[in-house]
């Protein structure tokens, strides 16, 4: 339905244009939108009308119009003023309200559309038919962002992306919770995975300095039924850059590499894979020093000579913490085999330590 605001702006505009004054009431009695402030004492002439089979009627010289969706009565207009234009004013106005309503309609059956898309709530055949009916391609290249950010009541920011789609027929803008905004957008054959995060940087920057805004997107798919999966997966993305890429606010699915792999683990199968790796420790015993060492350790591609440089030690220094790692854990982190252990390890920790916050 149309919003008050959008009911206010419109009839400000035509009397900025037109200088008549102008208010809309529902069929309850409730004023929604007026330009002037003696509207109240309208009210009772306006649900006179309501009950009336006329579809309008003059009142003390002013004007009053109903305004149907379909043949469903939403408003009563009425146009006030001493000009003889007057009556040819409210008809345009209730004109430009009930076009409105046909769009907003259209954008909300297009928005209802698109939610229970997202959500695999349509059989196949009724995607096709009802993206038919609403006039949405079927076999467009899309990708699915989702938007999480603290929202507010207002709804400020879901507008806030809307925005930098209007005009865009074939792109949506929806929520399917408080806390996510998502973005169904079409993209070109030659866009690229950076013209990909160029789009979220572009979202991004909606929200300076709100440093809880983190943007995830799917692959890309070429059908319509599929929009689904590229949800899923930008979920996932969400999910897995907050545990293993906290310090970005921007993730793809395609980035995820094996953390995507281990979200998918049982609890309890990676309690069992971290008692067979450590024993009756984990790597939260481990002092800062030794985490330190391991973490660069492996930035830098396993190699003993850069690590000691960075961490400003002897190389002999980094060989003898190595070698205590490996009698303390039976791991050494200079064979390749043993260094992909420990890394998955440490993740399958991180993640572990992530879902426990979740429970509470």
């Amino acid at each position: 339905m149309i919003s008050n605001q959008i009911l206010q702006n419109t009839i400000d505009g035509l009397k900025n244009i037109t200088r008549i004054d102008l208010c809309i009431i529902d069929t309850e009695g409730k004023i929604l939108a007026t330009t002037f402030s003696e509207a109240d004492r309208y009210v009772s002439p306006a649900m006179a009308l309501v009950d009336s089979p006329a579809d309008s009627q003059v009142v003390s010289g002013c004007h009053f119009f109903k305004v149907f969706d379909e043949h469903q009565l939403e408003y009563v207009l009425l146009a006030n003023g001493d000009s003889d234009d007057v009556y040819m004013v409210g008809q345009i106005a209730s004109f430009q309200i009930q076009n409105l309503l046909v769009a907003y309609k259209e954008r909300f059956d297009k928005d209802n559309f698109i939610k229970n898309l997202l959500l695999d709530n349509l059989l196949l055949v009724d995607i096709y038919n009802r993206a038919k009916k609403l006039h949405i391609e079927t076999d467009v290249r899309r990708v699915v962002y989702i938007i999480e950010t603290n929202r507010d009541k207002e709804g400020n920011e879901l507008e806030k992306v809307r925005s930098i789609f209007e005009g865009k027929n074939r792109d949506f803008v929806t929520a399917v919770d408080e806390k996510n905004i998502i973005v169904v957008k079409e993209v070109d054959e030659m866009d690229s995975n950076q013209d990909l995060d160029k789009t979220a940087e572009v979202i991004l920057g909606l929200f300076k300095g709100d440093a809880e805004v983190h943007i995830a997107y799917g692959t890309v798919v070429g059908e319509i039924k599929e929009v689904s999966r590229s949800y899923k997966e930008a979920r996932m993305a969400l999910d897995v850059g907050k545990i293993f890429f906290e310090d970005r606010n921007i993730i793809a699915y395609s980035a995820l590499g094996i953390g995507r792999l281990i979200y998918q683990l049982p609890i309890p199968l990676c309690k069992m894979f971290i008692k067979e790796i450590f024993g009756g420790k984990s790597p939260d015993d481990f002092d800062e020093e030794t985490l330190t060492t391991i973490n660069k350790f492996f930035e830098n591609s396993l190699n003993v000579s850069e690590t000691s440089r960075q961490l400003y030690i002897h190389r002999n220094t980094l060989v003898y913490r190595l070698d205590k790692l490996q009698k303390s854990t039976g791991l050494d982190l200079r064979v390749f085999e043993d260094a992909i252990t420990f890394k998955i390890a440490l993740m399958v920790v991180k993640y572990m330590k992530y879902m426990e916050t979740l429970d509470y």
